[in-house]
């Protein structure tokens, strides 16, 4: 054991001075490839016969990726498609006449069902504003996910030999207890909410009757907004889409699909090409004038309704884990500093909050709550809220005390409860390593809290008053959020998990709608017809940026590199380093579409 910390250790020197080496090396290798080729924008030309070309393909995030710098340096720009663009683009095309319609080539995408949803309300509205515009969808292979978008679209086309995906909503859990048990390790459990089920993974072989009950109850609520827009979209009714999902109509013959009025047609991909450049007068396809989303908003503002002068809006995105000082998430120690200067900043006029957001620390959830309620004391503007995918537990607490709260009726939020998770490895060190432990303290407490011993009694007694005061603060910051007693909100509390329809019933949420009903509604409570939107954080697209990105980028390939198996340990403590002990987070329900 000595010999593989010594090479850990050993190895980890060697990195850094390699890092540092690289870093110097890549400088110099920046420098020499010119700043204008990282600061240089693709030219865009939006024609008067262009069309807006939406592929669905990997992962869609809230805001567009940061460009990779060793892409950059291969002359490749893969950053992740955001979801901000793409729905600012359809939106701000409707109105556009050098935009003549959109497609929607689904090719099999990764994103969450309030986006997916966003994207359909977007779709929607083109339609509404443009009625002479069209809206053509084409793919190989629908997933469910692609399939849902598409039925926004005029008319849905599919390869003769293609497959569309519609079988409903699910959520599979996966349970830890026994492999703890293999390995010695016993998961020690302070908690309050009778469904905060993000702990079950740990203590128990399946899902409890509660945890049960409630995602029972949002995925029967989620898949009958969604069942009932592809209804909508395909002029179908519920029952016949609730069919397609009974019948296994993934392995259906192609030509079935245009029997049930799944899809309009079946063409080959070139042929699909062909009809869109009838539709936008070509003769030949190599004259087609696509123009990507991401392509679009370099020449077109989205962050601007009309004029832009009526007000300024300033809209924070606060998406990922919570923690307190660090990670890619909501770090509270980043985003504190952020809201306070927004409170500074003169010229914004009131504040939206795009939450996506399962939760994480607590302590961070009150310091990000506390900093909001300071940016409403100082500035005496409005806050709002828009809930994404997940705004549920820490989420829900950095949410709880907006002016007004939006959700889309397949948001995830609630789950306001709380709870400490402290393993106890003294079984896998001493029965399964042979390594034990030996303590001297001045204090019976001296090493509370320890993952070596197993809490005491009196310790557990302790962690248990600590995880219970929390929930009172959690629960009384909800209440005074709300305008509700405290009792109201501990009756729907319990840790549960509601679907956004739900949490509007019980007075969890204000509204149903997303991120552009928010700053419409923010819009109208500022008694302004025209705005501009100002995002925060601020993007990092400058070549300095990401030569500093290069750095982090570069430290984590060569960690992986050079410790190859012992990376996973190396990676593991520095996340258990900045987790918190008490946790105001949800189970990461990963729902299948």
């Amino acid at each position: 054991m000595k010999k593989f910390f010594l090479a850990f250790l050993g190895t980890l020197a060697g990195i850094w001075l390699s890092l540092f080496i690289i870093f110097v090396g890549l400088m110099l290798v920046v420098v020499a490839a010119g700043v204008s080729t990282l600061n240089g924008v693709k030219s865009v030309q939006v024609k008067s016969d262009s069309y807006l070309e939406l592929t669905l393909v990997g992962e869609i995030t809230d805001r567009p990726g940061q460009l990779d710098p060793v892409g950059v340096l291969r002359g490749e720009d893969n950053r992740t498609q955001g979801l901000d663009e793409i729905v600012g683009a359809i939106r701000t095309a409707a109105n556009d006449d050098r935009i003549g319609g959109i497609v929607l080539d689904c090719r099999g995408s990764q994103l969450g069902l309030a986006g997916r949803q966003a994207v359909v309300s977007a779709l929607r509205y083109f339609k509404s504003e443009a009625p002479s515009k069209w809206i053509y969808s084409y793919a190989d292979i629908y997933t469910q996910g692609d399939y849902y978008i598409a039925t926004a679209a005029d008319s849905v086309y599919i390869n003769p030999i293609g497959q569309v995906a519609v079988s409903g909503l699910s959520s599979t859990g996966l349970y830890f207890k026994k492999l703890l048990d293999n390995l010695g390790v016993k998961m020690q459990v302070v908690k309050v909410g009778t469904y905060k089920s993000a702990v079950e993974p740990y203590i128990l072989d399946g899902i409890s009757a509660p945890a049960r009950e409630q995602q029972e109850l949002f995925l029967t609520n989620i898949w009958a907004e969604v069942a009932s827009q592809m209804a909508e979209g395909r002029g179908v009714s519920i029952d016949t889409v609730n069919g397609w999902a009974n019948s296994s109509v993934y392995a259906m013959p192609t030509a079935d699909y245009v029997k049930a009025g799944m899809v309009d047609g079946m063409m080959y991909r070139h042929e699909f090409d062909e009809l869109i450049a009838s539709m936008t007068g070509k003769s030949d396809v190599n004259d087609l004038t696509p123009v990507t989303p991401a392509e679009y908003c370099t020449v077109q503002n989205i962050d601007k309704k009309g004029d832009g002068r009526g007000a300024e809006i300033a809209v924070l995105y606060a998406c990922g884990d919570i923690t307190d000082e660090a990670g890619e998430g909501i770090v509270a120690a980043k985003i504190v500093p952020q809201i306070l200067d927004l409170a500074e900043d003169d010229d914004i006029d009131g504040l939206v909050m795009y939450v996506n957001s399962g939760g994480g620390s607590a302590f961070a959830s009150e310091q990000i709550w506390e900093a909001l309620e300071q940016w409403k004391a100082l500035t005496g503007k409005p806050f709002y809220v828009s809930m994404a995918d997940y705004a549920a537990s820490g989420g829900y607490y950095i949410s709880c005390g907006a002016d007004r709260i939006y959700a889309r009726p397949v948001t995830l939020t609630g789950s306001i409860g709380i709870f400490g998770l402290i393993p106890d490895v003294s079984g896998l060190m001493a029965d399964k390593i042979g390594i034990t432990t030996s303590t001297v303290s001045t204090n019976p407490g001296g090493m509370m809290p320890t993952i070596l011993q197993p809490m005491t009694p009196a310790q557990r007694e302790a962690m248990q008053g600590y995880v219970d005061r929390g929930y009172e603060l959690f629960t009384s910051r909800c209440a005074a959020g709300r305008g509700m007693s405290q009792d109201s909100i501990k009756a729907i509390a319990e840790g549960r998990v509601w679907d956004g329809a739900e949490a509007l019933k019980l007075g969890l949420v204000d509204e149903l709608g997303g991120l552009d009903d928010a700053v419409a509604g923010m819009a109208e409570r500022l008694g302004a017809s025209t705005w501009t939107i100002r995002n925060y954080p601020e993007r990092k697209d400058k070549w300095y940026d990401i030569l500093l990105e290069a750095g982090t980028d570069l430290k984590t390939r060569m960690v992986r590199s050079e410790l190859g198996e012992m990376a996973t340990i190396y990676e593991t403590l520095a996340r258990i380093k900045g987790i918190s002990v008490l946790q105001t987070r949800m189970e990461p329900f990963e729902i299948n579409l």
